[in-house]
């Protein structure tokens, strides 16, 4: 079985999202949904329902960012 990055994502209340990205980067969504939905068996989602997992998880495991983020001290986490 292939082990992604991202596990089930909860379907939770829709968010408007207006972006532009690369045709490239949304056939490589669409397809992530895909291999997410077959992995998880859950039904294919929407590519742009995978943006803020992938940014959440990008960002919780960038270790540079976490340190200038401790480095800024209590604002950061407001």
């Amino acid at each position: 079985m292939t082990k992604l990055k991202l596990g089930a994502i909860m379907d939770d209340k829709p968010v408007k999202l207006t972006i532009e990205i690369p045709a490239a980067v949304h056939r490589d969504l669409v397809a992530y949904a895909e291999v997410l939905g077959r992995t998880t068996g859950q039904p294919a989602l929407a590519p742009a329902k995978l943006i803020v997992p992938m940014l959440q998880r990008f960002m919780a495991t960038d270790r540079a960012f976490a340190k200038a983020r401790r480095n800024r001290g209590g604002a950061a986490n407001s």
